[in-house]
């Protein structure tokens, strides 16, 4: 599974690559524009390890920021399923926040935060956590009808077991948004410190862009589907894998 992610990782990144050469070669752009193959492998010999610890700064705060969405969405989409009124207002509440785009709500926790850890944690969580919620949401408000009316009629449906169970019979649409949600992580924490920081990689390519350095955001750009290629495969591992590995126990017991 690893081998297969980057290898397809490597295959667009050289199919952007290649895009961009033609885009040179047919309008004759200087190098100063889109720099050439040698200038780009000095600039990675150059500032390839500070970029590398900035991605895994970036990273890092992107899987914390995709836990606590999760987390968020799943809590939300719990209390949310609920036909009264605080159920419908809480549904309300995170719809109507998600409505305000992030560049416009980031200035303000950055001023009230500063541009350090838990900011940047906060704008990611915002950015990836909308997908989770309709998902939740979706999920938790479905009833499974052949199953609960059971648990219905005899009496022994509880609010927990009601969830276990739609999550149980939903869980491949749960699997496949998580999965889904994890690179937006990574462009939450991306915006996060393009818009204010002093570090991670979303910072670092602030810099070459008002530097106009082409070579450092391809650079920037490798190393970032590299780390994601890694943190998806290891999510993938873990969702479907786990999933894999109860069927398989299930059917044995049959």
């Amino acid at each position: 599974m690893l081998h297969n992610r980057i290898v397809q990782f490597f295959v667009l990144y050289l199919c952007g690559l290649v895009f961009i050469f033609l885009i040179k070669f047919s309008f004759g752009l200087s190098d100063y524009v889109i720099p050439g193959i040698a200038d780009i492998a000095l600039t990675a010999k150059r500032i390839g390890p500070v970029y590398a610890r900035a991605v895994i700064e970036s990273i890092f705060i992107a899987i914390i920021g995709h836990i606590l969405s999760i987390i968020l969405a799943c809590t939300i989409g719990i209390l949310g399923r609920m036909h009264s009124f605080m159920g419908s207002f809480i549904k309300t509440s995170a719809y109507q926040i998600q409505a305000y785009p992030v560049v416009a709500i980031a200035p303000i926790i950055f001023i009230l935060m500063g541009d350090g850890f838990l900011p940047r944690l906060i704008i990611t969580s915002m950015i990836c956590y909308f997908p989770l919620l309709l998902t939740f949401v979706g999920v938790f408000t479905e009833p499974v009808s052949d199953i609960e009316h059971f648990y219905s009629v005899t009496n022994s449906l509880s609010w927990n077991l009601e969830i276990r169970i739609r999550a149980y019979e939903h869980q491949k649409k749960i699997l496949t948004v998580i999965e889904g949600s994890a690179t937006l992580a990574m462009v939450g924490t991306i915006v996060a410190e393009f818009l204010s920081a002093e570090s991670g990689i979303g910072y670092q390519i602030s810099i070459a862009l008002s530097q106009s350095d082409m070579s450092k955001v391809l650079i920037a750009l490798f190393l970032i589907g590299l780390s994601i290629s890694f943190y998806l495969t290891i999510l993938s591992w873990g969702l479907w894998g786990k999933n894999a590995r109860k069927t398989k126990k299930r059917l044995s017991m049959l």
